[in-house]
């Protein structure tokens, strides 16, 4: 999907915005019997109506205030999404946009909508050329978006759908060790340096988790490491953003017992998409921050010499942890890489991973589990940055007494917590191995969809990445 702003306006296929019937009047290309139809439909409480020209179409979005803001504005990305079926139904290829509502950032809004919605992943459908989506390019007026807004959607809406087709992407294509090209791939797109660790170089570390989990794979793990430093950081400290890379999780020994609750485990990766791709579109937007990310990958198998319950584990702290259950793994190799981001003294981390069945249950597909030891102003500027992207927040506390579940008799810690507060007691373990601000964002309940839902569609989501990404933008400001 692209974005430009129109130089010329001709007779075209056009989306009007409106928040208000009168200003139907100033439309030249509507008739008299259109606007009296408009009119009906919209006192049946119809919002889109479609007007077929013949040579070309009008839609007419009447625009709504909710009860909020954020509100708002999703109902715009929503209506956006209705918009991009229609525009493929009459297999349009572009559109123009023009915003006639008292709400300036409407038109962008709707543009994002259609693009988050009109995303497909069709590599291995043989008939991929038939179902292609035809629509290709959104154009605004000149009044309708700045051209700061239309570039900034173009390398955020590139960012998204390469990280959903990275959580799209199989095992038998996306192995640690592709996972790692790819984020090498997207350094040199982007300009963001790139290092990777093979096994030999994470033994020599002695990343004792993310090696623990790897165990059981025929397939090596990856460690990999991205910077992006501007010339001017505001930052005089690094950010660091950790992704879990669990390419493909099968539990383990610990078997995942549920039903089919394998069959959307390539998306266990899905927090390593997110910061990978996210660090695309920091270096791509060129954000005036010292950014670096740390990608641990691994898939989780029963295989080969597959670490057991009661295993005594030494992470890359030094500290002991017991495992009682394999399938908590993302949290060991996670621990690895927020233990190596202390050698970078930063100022803040923040991982992103889909740790856990409890956040998923607790909030479901519309929100995401978060906790830290960030401070207060950093807390309150993530729920600002999810109230205007709707990709909000609900946070968890941190307290001592979820600790105690994770006492071991014979380690330092162990794995698993007992069979309530699970979210809290990951976050716990997590906290074990941080010495700095810290925020930690468990996203299994929105990474992938098995069903498209507004302008989610089915699969990967990237869900958390305009969240994150509008909370480095506003960074360090009032």
């Amino acid at each position: 999907m692209e974005f430009k702003i129109q130089i010329k306006q001709t007779k075209q296929d056009h989306i009007y915005i409106v928040d208000d019937e009168k200003k139907l009047s100033s439309l030249a290309v509507l008739t008299k019997e259109e606007l009296a139809f408009i009119k009906t439909s919209f006192a049946v409480e119809q919002t889109i109506v479609s007007i077929n020209k013949l040579s070309y179409f009008i839609f007419i979005y009447l625009f709504k205030n909710k009860k909020t803001d954020a509100q708002t504005h999703d109902a715009c990305r929503k209506a956006g999404a209705e918009l991009s079926g229609i525009c493929n139904k009459y297999k349009l290829t572009e559109i123009t946009i023009a915003n006639l509502s008292a709400n300036t950032h409407a038109a962008v809004l709707v543009a994002e909508g259609m693009a988050l919605a009109n995303y497909q992943f069709l590599k291995y459908r043989t008939e991929a050329k038939k179902i292609t989506n035809t629509l290709k390019l959104i154009y605004f007026t000149k009044t309708s978006a700045t051209v700061k807004e239309v570039a900034q959607l173009n390398i955020v809406i590139d960012a998204i759908y390469r990280a959903r087709t990275l959580v799209n992407e199989p095992l038998n294509y996306l192995s640690a060790e592709q996972l790692s090209k790819e984020i090498v791939l997207l350094g040199k797109d982007a300009g963001f340096k790139v290092t990777v660790f093979n096994k030999a170089r994470i033994q020599k570390e002695k990343m004792g988790g993310l090696l623990a989990v790897n165990l059981g794979s025929i397939q090596p793990p990856t460690f990999s490491i991205m910077e992006y430093l501007p010339k001017k950081a505001l930052n005089k400290k690094p950010i660091v953003l950790v992704g879990k890379g669990v390419v493909y999780d099968t539990g383990g020994l610990s078997l995942k017992p549920t039903a089919n609750s394998m069959d959307r485990m390539k998306s266990d990766m899905s927090g390593a998409a997110l910061v990978s791709c996210a660090m695309y579109a920091i270096a791509k937007l060129q954000l005036p921050l010292h950014i670096i990310a740390l990608v641990p990958a691994t898939d989780n198998r029963p295989g080969q010499e597959a670490y057991v319950p009661g295993d005594v584990i030494t992470m890359l702290s030094g500290k002991t942890v017991e495992v009682l259950n394999t399938d908590a793994e993302g949290r060991m190799l996670l621990a690895d890489a927020l233990q190596w981001a202390k050698r970078y003294k930063p100022e803040l981390v923040m991982d992103f991973a889909t740790l856990t069945g409890a956040a998923s249950a607790a909030v479901g597909e519309d929100g995401i589990v978060c906790m830290g030891t960030a401070d207060d102003q950093v807390k309150k500027a993530f729920r600002e940055s999810g109230f205007r992207q709707y990709e909000r927040l609900v946070e968890y506390p941190l307290w001592d007494e979820y600790g105690d579940q994770i006492k071991s008799d014979i380690a330092d810690i162990k794995n698993v917590g007992g069979p309530s507060g699970g979210a809290i007691t990951a976050g716990k373990f997590l906290e074990h191995f941080i010495d700095y601000p810290w925020m930690h964002f468990d996203i299994a309940g929105v990474s992938f969809a098995t069903a498209k839902k507004g302008y989610i569609p089915v699969g990967g989501t990237a869900y958390g990445m305009r969240m994150l990404l509008d909370f480095l933008m506003h960074y360090g400001k009032a």
